[in-house]
This record gives C-alpha cells, structure tokens and sequence, in this order.
C-alpha cells in the first residue's frame, strides 16, 4: 500500500490521465456498440419454464412474449366507430413489421371477441413475438411502441403493457443529483473545506462513469436487469464517496501533526487505505456469492453492483491521492490552517470534550441502558419482518407518466385487473379424443373462483406425435396480488389435476406472472443457504481479523439485527403502504423477490465496513493497555465522529433514490438507508460497544486449536509513518475524529 500510494503521488499527472481516458473510452465505447440490458428469468424445473419449453418447441415463433397494445376512445366513441377502427387497424398493420412480431390478435378479430370492455370504449391487442423480452434488444423495444402510439390521438388514447413495453421506458435518475447535492453538503459540514468537499466526489463519480460504461458493454455478454445502471450508481455513489471520506480524514490528520503532504498520502492509504481494500473486497465477494444461488437473473445483477463498488475502492486507491498530491494543503479548512500556523503541528486524538466521548464514558459507566434501549428500538422496527411477501411488483407501480402504468391502468379500467397478467395453460395431449377433456379443463377453470375469463384452446402444431394446445386465463387479482399466487398455487395442486384425471393430458401453468410466482419460490427456498452462507464468511474473516471468537459472533448476531430492521421498514413501506406516498410507492404491494438476496450481500457488507473501523480501534487500544473498558471506551470515542458522519453520507445517498427510478430502485433506497441508520447509529455506536463492555476479557479469548487453524488476516499496517496519542503504538488505520477545541495533543 505504501508502494502504491507513494507511486500515484509521485505520477499523479499520469494517474490522472488514465482515469480520464478510461473514463472517455470506456463511455465512447459503451456508446457506440450499445447496451442490452434484460430481464433473464431462467427457472430450471418450475412448471412456468415446462411450459415454455413446451411452447418453444411447438410453435417457436408464437412463443415469445406477448404484450397488450390497449386503446380508450373518448368524445362519445366507441371502438367499433369506422374511423377508429381504421386507425387501429392501420397501426396494427404498422405493429406487423416491426422485427420479431410474430402474430397479432385484434380486437376486431373473431379469435379476439373477448378483447373489448362491456361499454366498447376500451379494447386490446394481443401482439406476440418470436422471441422472449430479454432477447428483444432496446431499440427494437422502443420502436415497437413508438409504432403502437402512432394511433395517438385525440380521441383514442394508445398504450402499451408487457416486458417489452418496460424495456421501452426511459431510464430515470433522478436520485442521481441529489445523492451528490446532499454528499456533498455532509462533506463540506464535516471538512470545512471546498476541495476537501470535492475530492470524494470526484473520485466516486469519476470511477462510477467509468464501471457504467463496462457495464453497458458487458450487458451485450451477460444478462443484466434493466436498472443495473441504478443500482450501480445508488450503492457506487454512497460506498464510494465514504471510501474517500475515510482517507481524506486520515491525510488531514496527518497534515496537522506536522507531516509532509507525500508522507501524509502515503500514511493515510496505508491505514485507512487498508482498511478500504478489506471492505470493498468483502462487499465483492459477498455480491459475487450470488452464483451460488443458481438463479441466472442474479448473475448479471452481481457482477454489475461489484464492479461498481470495484472502480470506487480502485479509485479511492488511485485517482484520490492523485487529486489530494496536486491539492496539497488546501485540503485543510481554514481554521485548520490557522491553527496549525499558530499552535503548531498536534495529533489529533480522542480528547475529552464533545459528544462523542462524552457519550462513550457513559456507555462506559453504565452499558446495560444504551444497549437495552437502542435493542428495543431496533427490534420494533424489525418486526414487521415477520410478514415479508416476496413477490414481484407488476407494472401498476410504473410511474404514472409511463405508457405501462397507462395500458396498465386502462385493462384494469375495462376489464380488470387481472388481464394485466394472464396465466398461459399449456396442455400436451394425444390429438382428437382429448379434445373433450380439454373443453373440460376450459370450464373447470373458468367457473374457479378468482378466475375472470378463459379463452377456448387454441391448437398449436403437433410435437413428435403429440398435440400441444394453450389455454389462456385471466385471473380476477392483479399479477403482485397474493391472491393470484395463491390462484397459480391451486390451480397447479387442485384443480387441473382433477380436470384432466384418468385423461392422458398433461397441463402445464406458465406466463409472465406464473414465471414471477415460481421466481419468488425458488429465492425463498435460497435465501437461508445464502443467509448461512454470508453469516459463516463474516465470521471467518472477523475471526481471522481480530483472532477472537465472541467479535464475529456479536458482529453477525448484530448484522442480522440490522438486516432485519431494513426488512422491517421495507414491509411497513411497501408492503403495508405506511408513508408509502412519500416515497412515490402508489399502491401496496409484495417486496421484489430478488430484494433479500440484494440488500443481505450490501448490507453484510457495509455493516463489515463500520464493524472493521470500530473495533480496529478498539483492538489497538486493546494490544496497547490491555485495559478492556479503556479500549472500548477510547474506541468509541475515537471513530464516533467519522462513522456516523460517513453514515449520514450513504443514508442521504441511498434516501435520495426514492426521488426518480422504478419501484425496486425506491426499495433499495428505503431498505438500504433504513439499514445503514440501524446499523450505524444504534448497532455500532451503542449495542456493539455496550456488549463489549459487558463482555469484559472474554471480547479477546480464541482458542489455542482456532488460532493454529485460521490464517492471520490484518488491516493494520507493518510499518506505521505517524505518531499518535499513546505516544508510539502509531494509528493502525482507524479514523479518529478532529480534537475537541481546547484538547490538543502535543507532538
């Protein structure tokens, strides 16, 4: 680490530039080749996936995804008025040529009958592709409603509902310049200085441009979700730009005790660097750990978000002591500056004036009351937890000016809610003599409770002797409804089995929302090897850290804690529709199945990152006194100030996001904030040091066997440039706050 820093330093015009003409190829690239990002929902055996196999390979152009061109009349018309049949038709003419549209239904159309409201003012068109949404790139996308809304007028009001559609809609980011509005007026309250404000910002913005254009280009080679570049920005904007704060903090301390601006870099990217590297590595791996699951959907997910919190570790590592050497000492404030030209050099130490120690001599003196209040906290904003519905949110929830919400909204109008999501029964058979069995199944279905129509079956061509014939559904719920997964749920074990008994029909329930349904199934069957998975390799690594057994075992204890808070106010928020319109959530709904999976990797990691920077202190007052209470003590009071200050900065970033982007990008944002305060404010500052200080002796006991057993792992540098408050243990890259006026340490 010093090597790398002292080389950035001394070839800081060099560094610069590369950052520069990555950043301007890598964009230029992106851009030229193009992006395909995509929703990729592999399901190996669930029955949505059988049925789409079965349709693949019966009528592979009629077996793609279907979307739902809807139309309203307005002025007294209906959609049976001459003009506008004639303008739908002409449109639907139009819709013919666009690239991999196979077969369109229209209302006008006998196979359509059903497709008109009971007033005649609002209709749809079913148009199918031969291909499945994720394979149907962007541009494709776009053209296929710019071409529906060529109807548009003004008395016929024309919109789009399916995947493709949500492919079509522009990509908001609005959470974007606030998040960086908002970091940045923390930073200037923290430092005290413009360029000291600056410099965070920079480097986390700068790499993030950079990793987004990888992405796009990697979305051409790996399936990635539509809001990767979101969520890139909501984690890679909050990690990065604390990375940054926490080196920039140890070069200014460094600066006031008298150190050279080099010697200072070199220092602060030794400790504080280190101690950066071990977090952002950890965040990688537990995004990357994702694989393990075996959901593809998740692969492109992960490799995104990990490479965005990659460039900004890199950068923190590179680019900002490049910025901070051409800087030199305007990174202090002015009254830092004046007091270092008038008192001269000091190490900045724990002192005995301010918040922060004050609150760690009582958390000292009386530990039992900070840990049992800030529990009870904690825990009653965790147990809405106990109702988590993982599902997947349904196009409803589309802002209000995208032609999805509209399409979505006029179905449920005309028709109900449950045409935005039919379920497709795909039934394999002998031919002729199942034909009656099949009429059967229809009826059977159709008188089902929570069913509002079913089409009659529709024969596709024959499959190696056998038939395969498609039985569309309309379910009475809208597609997120639990209702309609318990709809999925019945018709699969009750009763379709009961309809085709003693037949030689086999019947299979698949479609978007069955293939949402399965989703949510096979990732809650996932979550506790996952949850297990993380929770041991936290373990581990603490373990091998700090060679103590009770730190990891409290540390995942307390990451569990604060992971199930997040939950706990994601479910009051968007589950139970508290506050929900001030996050822009229009209705109730089940959290994106995908969600707990996502925020348990960040979120383990970002809590590993407060975890690391408190007890590192701890543990170096531990090494020096052997005085556990002191340590605890002193290491609260030390790191308070910093890690609630670089809390405070990811909150506000990861806040900001509930202001533009889709429903899953606001519930990153609420959960991961939510999270962050939990974890931050009442985990870490007061029910981690409380129990330590219960703890006593036994924080640091770890058996002979473990210790034999484990590699050793340190964030603590071998050779420490600074001197520090206990007279020469040095700073073993933790991240002390600025004295209290009046309590100087002299050098």
């Amino acid at each position: 680490m010093q090597s790398l820093a002292a080389w950035c330093v001394r070839h800081r015009r060099l560094v610069l530039l590369f950052w520069i003409v990555a950043l301007v190829a890598m964009t230029a690239v992106s851009q030229s080749v193009g992006t395909a990002y995509s929703n990729n929902f592999n399901l190996p055996h669930t029955e949505s996936t059988q049925a789409l196999a079965l349709l693949q390979q019966a009528a592979p152009s009629q077996a793609g995804d279907t979307e739902q061109v809807v139309f309203q009349t307005s002025g007294g018309r209906t959609v049976r008025d001459p003009e506008v049949e004639a303008s739908v038709n002409a449109m639907l003419a139009k819709l013919a040529t666009v690239p991999h549209v196979s077969k369109i239904v229209s209302p006008y159309s006998p196979e359509g009958a059903t497709q008109v409201s009971r007033d005649g003012t609002i209709a749809f068109a079913r148009v199918t592709f031969d291909r499945l949404a994720q394979n149907i790139s962007t541009p494709v996308a776009k053209q296929f409603v710019a071409t529906a809304q060529t109807a548009d007028g003004p008395d016929l009001k024309v919109a789009v509902a399916g995947q493709v559609a949500e492919a079509a809609n522009k990509q908001s980011f609005g959470g974007t310049l606030p998040g960086v509005v908002l970091a940045g007026v923390v930073l200037f309250l923290v430092f005290g200085s413009v360029f000291a404000m600056a410099l965070p910002l920079l480097s986390a913005l700068a790499s993030l441009g950079t990793a987004i254009g990888l992405i796009g280009l990697l979305s051409n080679v790996l399936k990635m979700p539509q809001f990767s570049v979101e969520l890139v920005l909501l984690i890679g904007l909050g990690v990065g730009v604390d990375y940054a704060l926490f080196i920039v903090t140890r070069h200014r301390q460094g600066l006031i005790a008298g150190m050279g601006t080099e010697d200072s870099i070199v220092n602060a990217v030794n400790t504080s660097g280190r101690a950066v590297l071990f977090a952002g590595i950890i965040v990688c791996i537990a995004l990357l750990g994702m694989f393990a699951l075996g959901v593809s959907f998740l692969y492109g997910l992960a490799v995104a978000a990990a490479l965005g919190v990659a460039f900004t570790m890199v950068a923190a590592l590179t680019l900002l002591p490049a910025f901070l050497a051409f800087i030199g000492p305007r990174v202090l404030s002015r009254k830092q500056k004046r007091s270092l030209a008038t008192d001269g050099p000091r190490v900045v130490g724990a002192g005995t004036k301010g918040f922060w120690p004050r609150w760690a001599t009582f958390v000292q003196t009386r530990p039992v009351i900070p840990a049992l209040v800030a529990l009870v906290v904690v825990v009653l904003v965790a147990l809405p937890f106990f109702s988590l519905r993982l599902g997947s949110s349904d196009q409803g929830n589309d802002p209000p000016s995208t032609t999805t919400r509209q399409a979505y909204d006029l179905l449920a109008e005309g028709f109900g809610p449950g045409f935005n999501g039919p379920l497709e029964l795909v039934a394999v058979h002998q031919g002729a003599a199942d034909v009656p069995a099949l009429d059967r199944l229809a009826q059977t279905v159709k008188a089902q409770p929570g069913v509002a129509a079913v089409s009659p079956p529709i024969n596709l061509p024959a499959r190696d002797g056998e038939q395969v014939s498609l039985i569309i559904a309309y379910p009475t719920t809208s597609p997120e409804a639990a209702a309609t997964t318990d709809l999925i749920d019945h018709l699969r074990a009750t009763t379709i089995p009961q309809a085709v008994s003693g037949t030689g029909v086999t019947v299979y329930v698949g479609g978007t929302t069955a293939i949402f349904a399965d989703f949510a199934r096979v990732l809650t069957s996932k979550l506790p090897l996952f949850i297990g998975l993380v929770v041991l390799l936290s373990f581990l690594l603490l373990a091998m850290v700090f060679r103590s057994v009770v730190i990891p075992l409290t540390a995942a204890a307390m990451n569990l804690l604060s992971i199930g808070a997040a939950f706990g106010v994601l479910v009051a928020v968007f589950q139970w529709g508290w506050l929900g319109t001030l996050v822009g959530s229009t209705q109730p709904g089940p959290i994106d199945a995908f969600l707990p999976v996502m925020l348990f990797a960040i979120l383990f990691g970002l809590s590993m990152d407060y975890e690391v920077f408190l007890v590192t202190r701890i543990h170096e007052e531990w090494l020096r006194s052997g005085d556990n209470r002191q340590a605890v003590r002193n290491g609260l009071a030390a790191t308070g100030k910093t890690i609630t200050a670089a809390a405070l900065i990811m909150i506000l970033v990861f806040g900001s996001f509930v202001f533009g982007g889709q429903r899953v990008i606001k519930e990153f944002g609420v959960g991961l904030a939510a999270g962050i305060l939990m974890d931050a404010v009442l985990i870490r500052m007061a029910i981690v040091p409380a129990l330590m200080q219960l703890f006593g002796k036994a924080n640091w006991w770890f058996p002979d066997w473990l210790d034999r057993i484990l590699p050793r792992l340190s964030v603590d540098p071998e050779d420490q440039l600074g001197s520090s408050h206990d007279g020469g243990s040095g700073d073993r890259g933790t991240h002390l706050p600025e004295a209290e006026e009046g309590d100087p340490v002299p050098v």
